[in-house]
């Protein structure tokens, strides 16, 4: 089977920039009033090895009518309510929105910062964030090993006996097991914390068969959760639907017709465009990144899928409410304490967060390359609310709860395979994440066909 089907997120991105809409006129030829812009602060992220810097940015939360003179972020160690008086940056806008990194600030100092824009009506500003700058000292990384893998082949076994063929999601089951979805092999493996590896369902066949483990067969499995009462969910990505697997060990189809496609409706009458990716909330709703649409989709219990947010085929960095927003080809997913999603975009080189409303922001990154997020591919959350993000770069990162970047392993831009600590460790494309409840942290490294397990120190 080529290695071709999943390539579409690791390919620069083209990024649309959008004009922002001038004043129109009326038709009794009166001109339409301008009014201020209407803002969004981005939260704040602070890098923990320099505290010298920051990352932030603004939303224009509407088209802004007049055009615009200025904008950017201004902030003030002094000024809680800082205005463009105070020091500002200005900045260029993509697609209604703008990542600034504020430089020169001072170390373990507390600032408070908003966003900014300033047409012919005058300035209009978004709500103040408070935020403290790191003390730059570099924190100690992780410590990298192998749990299971060692080449490409399809191999049950212990540890590097065993051996994958491009492992992409893995999560971590109530039952204390890791499940993998095997994409290149179309299977799910069970990988126990003690390098274990078995096959849960799937031959290395390519195929499309519901009915027993044995039996079963899958299409390029991609994405992979559980949910309280121990079912597994797959994302089939070359198959175009949600396949679900029972304790009993019975594979249906819980969603999708098995065509590419974009419908709405219950069970297999509802169609997706290579899913990729799921989370599962405490309710039982599945929501699926579904990569071809361009979509988050929400499936209930009782398998009534609808679009949950993103507009469809639409290859864009809007953020807005529900299907008024755009993705580009999102790639992960993880769900908080409080219900909201949060969406890794390693082609806009961000994390995107929708709450329970719907509503669609930019947590961390933006669409353009920095030296911030990189290109996430899959993200998820301890239980004290901390953020881990495999990032296809090269790095494992994590965004503490108080919005603190580090980079828990790996060095941005290189490629290769190498067990350490902190940047001595190598990875080959990392594509899946999770977390135990000790912190060890657990990756596919997709073309190093290894799960590999970070201790934490």
């Amino acid at each position: 089977m080529k290695r071709n089907f999943t390539k579409t997120f690791l390919f620069a991105a083209f990024l649309a920039v959008v004009a922002l809409a001038i004043t129109s006129c009326g038709k009794s030829g009166t001109a339409t009033p301008v009014t201020v812009p209407d803002m969004t602060t981005m939260d704040v992220v602070v890098p923990a090895t320099d505290g010298t810097i920051a990352y932030t940015g603004g939303l224009f939360n509407a088209q802004t009518d007049g055009t615009l003179s200025a904008y950017g972020i201004c902030y003030s160690t002094t000024n809680q309510t800082p205005t463009t008086a105070d020091t500002k940056t200005q900045d260029t806008v993509l697609s209604l929105a703008y990542l600034t990194k504020l430089k020169g600030l001072t170390a373990k100092t507390t600032y408070y910062a908003r966003a900014y824009a300033t047409n012919s009506a005058g300035t209009g500003y978004g709500k103040v964030v408070q935020f403290t700058t790191s003390d730059g000292t570099a924190p100690a990384g992780g410590t990298v090993t192998t749990l299971a893998g060692n080449n490409q082949d399809f191999l049950d076994g212990l540890g590097e006996a065993a051996a994958f063929d491009g492992p992409q999601g893995l999560t971590l089951s109530t039952d204390g097991n890791l499940y993998v979805a095997d994409s290149y092999n179309s299977a799910i493996r069970k990988l126990t914390l003690g390098g274990n590896v078995t096959t849960l369902a799937g031959n290395g066949e390519i195929g499309y068969v519901d009915g027993s483990l044995t039996d079963a067969r899958f299409y390029a499995s991609q994405g992979v959760v559980t949910d309280a009462s121990g079912n597994i969910y797959v994302a089939d990505y070359g198959n175009n639907n949600i396949r679900k697997i029972t304790p009993a060990g019975v594979v249906s189809t819980f969603a999708g017709s098995g065509d590419a496609g974009y419908t709405d409706a219950t069970g297999i009458k509802a169609t997706f465009n290579n899913p990729r990716a799921m989370a599962i909330d405490a309710s039982g709703n599945i929501f699926v990144v579904d990569q071809g649409n361009n979509l988050i989709r929400k499936i209930t219990p009782a398998g009534v899928v609808t679009t949950f947010a993103g507009s469809r085929g639409a290859s864009y960095y809007d953020n807005a409410t529900n299907t008024s927003a755009t993705f580009n080809k999102p790639n992960g997913i993880a769900i908080d304490a409080a219900g909201n999603l949060y969406i890794a975009e390693a082609l806009n080189h961000a994390i995107r967060k929708v709450t329970t409303a719907g509503v669609v922001t930019t947590f961390a990154g933006g669409n353009k390359r920095t030296d911030f997020v990189g290109s996430p591919s899959a993200i998820t959350f301890d239980a004290s609310g901390n953020m881990f993000v495999a990032d296809q770069n090269g790095r494992i990162l994590e965004i503490t709860k108080d919005k603190v970047l580090k980079v828990v392993a790996g060095k941005a831009g290189i490629a290769g395979y190498a067990e350490g600590t902190g940047d001595a460790a190598q990875f080959n494309s990392p594509q899946g994440i999770a977390v135990d409840a000790s912190k060890n942290v657990y990756i596919s490294d997709y073309y190093n066909n290894r799960v590999r397990k970070i201790t934490l120190p």
